[in-house]
C-alpha cells in the first residue's frame, strides 16, 4: 500500500467532489456530530471576526477554565491542541517510544505519530470474529518491553467501549511494566453515560496516563481544529513546551467556549443520537447480505464480504448519488470490503438507506 493511502481520512470531501462542489455531496466519511455547529457557536465565531487582528492567546485562559468546569478537571492537567492530532505528534516526540503497541483496527494517527517519533510498531489484532472485543488477558500480557500504549476508547472504526475499570487495571499493569497508556476519549462526549468508560479523573492517580479529547467532532467544527489532553502538570509544561506558542487560533478557542457553555446543545446531540443510532443501525440490519456491527456512538462499521462489492467499489457506486462513505480498507486488522459511515441527520440516513438498500440488491452476491 502507497504509504500516504495508508494514512488517508474520513472526511477529505474536496478530493471526491466535482469541480470543487462539496455541498452536492453528503459526506459520511466523516464522524461530525450530525446536529453541525450550534448557533451560540456561530455567533460566536462571526461576532470575533474583527479580533483576527490580534494573536490569540497563547495559553488558551478562557478556554482552559471552560475545560476545567465542564469536565471537573484541574487547569495545570490541559494542554490544548490545533485538533487532538497534533498533541499525538508532540507527544510522541517527547516520550520518544522504542516500541508501541498498538491494538488494530484503530485510528491511524497513532501509528502515524509513533513512526514518525522513531519507534518501532506492535500490532495487536481484534478478531473480527469477536466483534473486535479486546481480549484484557491477552493484551496486558503484551505490555513487556512495550513503552507506549494507544487505546481508543470508543474505538474508532469498531466502536468498541471500555469500561473504566477494566482501564485502570491496564494502566496499573502498565505502569509495572514502565509503559505508558494514552487513551483517546475523542468520541465519548457523544455518550450520555460517559462516567462508566472515561479515565479523566485517573490522570491524577497516574502519571503514566494521557486522555485524549477532540472538540472538533462533538462541535462541529473540523474546519477550525480543536482538542486537549489531559496528563501530569509536569508532562504537560513538556508538551507545551513542544507545540507552536499560537497553536489554536482565536476563531476555535471562542468556538470551543461557546459551545463548552452550551449545555441545551450537548443534550440535544445525545438526545438525538440515543434515538438515531438505534434507528439507523436497525434499518442497516434489514438489508440483505450486509454484516453490521453494533454501534456506541455516531458512527457505524459494515463488512460487505456477502455482498458483490469491495469497499472502493460501493464508494464509486454511492459517489454516483453523491454519497461519500469511508472506505476501511487501509486500516491494519480490516480488510478491503470493511466501510464505515456516520451517522447523520435522519433525512440524510434515510437517503443512504435507500440508495444502498438498491445497490446492494442490484448486486450479485457470493
Amino acid at each position: 500500500m502507497d504509504s500516504l493511502k495508508k494514512f488517508e481520512h474520513g472526511g477529505n470531501i474536496h478530493d471526491f467532489a466535482a469541480d470543487g462542489e462539496t455541498k452536492q455531496i453528503i459526506d459520511f466519511s466523516a464522524n461530525i456530530n450530525p446536529l453541525g455547529m450550534s448557533e451560540a457557536t456561530i455567533r460566536t465565531i462571526q461576532s470575533q471576526i474583527k479580533q483576527l487582528v490580534h494573536y490569540p492567546d497563547p495559553n488558551g485562559r478562557e478556554l482552559k477554565t471552560a475545560i476545567a468546569k465542564e469536565y471537573q478537571i484541574a487547569i495545570d492537567t490541559i494542554t490544548l491542541g490545533n485538533g487532538a492530532v497534533e498533541l499525538l505528534y508532540v507527544l510522541s516526540h517527547i516520550l520518544k517510544p522504542n516500541k508501541v503497541l498498538l491494538p488494530v483496527p484503530s485510528f491511524s494517527e497513532y501509528e502515524r505519530a509513533a513512526i514518525a517519533s522513531g519507534a518501532a510498531i506492535s500490532y495487536f489484532y481484534l478478531s473480527p470474529a469477536m466483534n473486535f472485543t479486546l481480549d484484557w488477558n491477552l493484551l496486558l500480557a503484551k505490555l513487556k518491553d512495550v513503552d507506549l500504549l494507544f487505546l481508543g476508547n470508543p474505538n474508532n472504526p469498531t466502536g468498541n467501549l471500555l469500561f473504566v475499570d477494566d482501564l485502570e487495571r491496564c494502566i496499573v499493569a502498565a505502569k509495572k511494566e514502565n509503559c505508558f497508556v494514552v487513551i483517546d476519549e475523542s468520541f465519548i462526549d457523544f455518550r450520555s453515560d460517559a462516567e462508566l468508560y472515561t479515565c479523566r479523573h485517573l490522570v491524577q492517580k497516574y502519571d503514566n496516563l494521557l486522555v485524549l479529547q477532540s472538540l472538533t467532532k462533538f462541535y462541529a467544527i473540523p474546519g477550525l481544529r480543536l482538542g486537549f489532553a489531559i496528563t501530569n502538570p509536569k508532562l504537560v509544561a513538556q508538551i507545551d513546551l513542544g507545540k507552536d506558542p499560537w497553536n489554536v487560533n482565536h476563531l476555535a478557542q471562542k468556538a470551543g467556549v461557546a459551545g463548552l457553555a452550551d449545555i441545551s446543545y450537548k443534550k440535544s446531540t445525545q438526545e438525538f443520537l440515543n434515538t438515531e443510532i438505534s434507528f439507523f443501525y436497525e434499518e442497516l440490519c434489514k438489508i440483505q447480505f450486509l454484516q453490521v456491527y453494533r454501534p456506541s456512538v455516531n458512527f457505524i462499521l459494515l463488512n460487505l464480504a456477502n455482498t458483490n462489492f469491495t469497499a472502493a467499489a460501493l464508494q464509486i457506486k454511492l459517489l454516483e448519488n453523491h454519497i461519500l462513505i469511508r472506505d476501511c480498507s487501509n486500516y491494519p486488522g480490516l480488510t478491503n470490503q470493511y466501510i464505515r459511515i456516520a451517522v447523520k441527520t435522519h433525512q440524510d440516513n434515510c437517503i443512504l438507506l435507500n440508495i444502498l438498500q438498491k445497490i446492494i440488491r442490484k448486486g450479485d452476491v457470493f
